[in-house]
């Protein structure tokens, strides 16, 4: 493999190249190192960076490796983790002032679980504010490397752009209204939101505990799936994880779709989007096609109108709880859209939050029930193509152009449905475009392998920014 390119490999590429005593765990965590310290202070990724703790692993998966210990494919796997994954003796700050200088004293679960694996930590990465939809005016937004002028996704930006600008082989986001997704359509990456409950969230730090998910952001859904499958599984600490085995995500990975049923709302999908986005849906459905999928029209659940345009005010009272332990007294650290959002939830009144409950639990039955008819589902991202950062906010000044903004992403962390984010295309300026299939619950595999199967039919995924 050309040094050129080893930047931009998949992990699955490298654990060959490892076996094959090609490459060596410790050259490409030195290659990483020496390219975050050069590339990074102009993209603004990593908010901490741990050269020491990188390479003392990445020695040690050597030697393992080479003794035949071989922990699996993310053994000796650089990685970057969202800044809200705590980390013993690592500062973890969630993206605020109020946590900058907390050192946790014990890993999250999903940091010993790649611990585990043999993953290697090269560090932590920049998020926006609690996990909420800003940075803090003091942090420097991390950049899209394809673009400056564009956006790099929301809460799990870092995440995003690390492993885009191949300064990271993956990393783990986390997704309340579209953060794993939105990032990854906007940095041409693949990213998995699992199920909601099969990725432990204990050590993790909340924006809305009942919609938050943890998952992998990739360069392919083979590595998405080998990242899942790492992380996934019921963990004593957090009660809400799911009891349910978890799938080796690669062992199926080759079956292709031949016969699955792909549902699309047509009206849903095309009422709303942009040109180059509906080019995208429309390319993926004939892909779809020609791969042996059944394409079926369908119809989404009524209640999903209450989904996206309730999501704010159902987030902003859990919020409002995660952040009680310093919020009012400590409101003048805060940025102003976090704070904004605290106070919408300590208002609500108790009706309203019980009224969109009960709309969430019927969007969830509905749900269900459409997935008797059909395997996976297809949806854009968003609407809007791949916004520039100007256009970005005269979207979001309008309550309409925040609701589209999370039409094709909130519903399915209110109902905890499984997606994964395909990099699907470009715009007319270069710009990545992605795509979604969300699946039923525990449906992880099935993503995974139609994943896989979409991008051994394109090469959308292997595309990167010129650094």
């Amino acid at each position: 493999m050309p040094l050129t390119d080893l930047p931009f490999a998949t992990m699955t590429e490298l654990a060959q190249a490892y076996r094959k005593r090609e490459l060596s765990p410790v050259e490409v965590t030195r290659l990483m190192l020496e390219r975050i310290e050069r590339l990074d202070p102009a993209l603004h990724s990593y908010v901490t960076v741990t050269p020491a703790i990188a390479l003392e692993q990445a020695a040690q998966a050597e030697a393992e490796l080479a003794s035949g210990d071989d922990r699996g494919p993310l053994h000796g796997i650089p990685v970057s983790l969202k800044d809200l994954c705590e980390t013993r003796g690592i500062a973890t700050t969630w993206g605020t002032k109020i946590l900058e200088d907390h050192v946790p004293s014990e890993d999250s679960t999903v940091v010993g679980r790649l611990q585990a694996a043999g993953a290697v930590l090269l560090g932590k990465v920049q998020m926006t504010e609690g996990a909420f939809s800003a940075h803090h005016p003091d942090v420097k937004t991390p950049v899209n490397p394809w673009h400056p002028e564009h956006w790099s996704g929301v809460s799990s930006s870092g995440s995003g752009v690390s492993v885009a600008a191949g300064l990271a082989y993956g990393a783990i986001g986390s997704d309340t209204g579209g953060s794993i997704r939105f990032p990854s359509g906007a940095n041409g990456l693949t990213g998995l939101k699992p199920t909601w409950g099969r990725v432990s969230r204990h050590g993790v730090l909340a924006l809305a505990a009942s919609l938050d998910h943890i998952g992998p952001m990739t360069r392919s859904a083979a590595d998405a799936g080998a990242m899942f499958t790492a992380i996934a599984g019921s963990d004593p600490n957090d009660p809400t994880t799911l009891d349910a085995p978890v799938p080796d995500c690669l062992a199926g990975i080759d079956q292709g779709v031949r016969g699955l049923r792909i549902g699309f709302d047509p009206r849903y999908i095309y009422d709303v989007c942009e040109p180059d986005t509906a080019r995208v849906i429309d390319e993926a459905r004939q892909v779809l096609g020609e791969l042996g999928a059944e394409l079926c029209e369908s119809t989404m659940p009524a209640q999903v109108v209450a989904m996206y345009k309730g999501w704010t005010k159902y987030c902003a009272v859990e919020t409002a709880l995660a952040h009680e332990p310093w919020y009012p007294e400590r409101q003048a650290e805060y940025g102003p859209l976090l704070a904004d959002l605290i106070e919408l939830g300590r208002r609500l009144p108790a009706l309203d939050l019980m009224r969109l409950h009960h709309e969430r639990l019927a969007f969830g039955g509905a749900l269900r029930k459409l997935f008797a008819d059909v395997d996976l589902l297809l949806m854009p991202v968003h609407p809007f193509g791949n916004p520039s950062i100007a256009q970005l906010g005269q979207l979001f000044r309008t309550p309409e152009g925040v609701d589209n903004a999370l039409r094709f992403t909130a519903p399915f962390d209110m109902s905890g449905s499984p997606t994964l984010t395909l990099p699907g295309g470009f715009t007319a300026r270069g710009l990545p475009i992605g795509l979604q299939l969300v699946g039923r619950h525990l449906d992880e595999a099935l993503l995974i392998r139609a994943g896989h199967a979409f991008q051994g039919a394109t090469d959308w995924h292997r595309r990167h920014p010129s650094l």
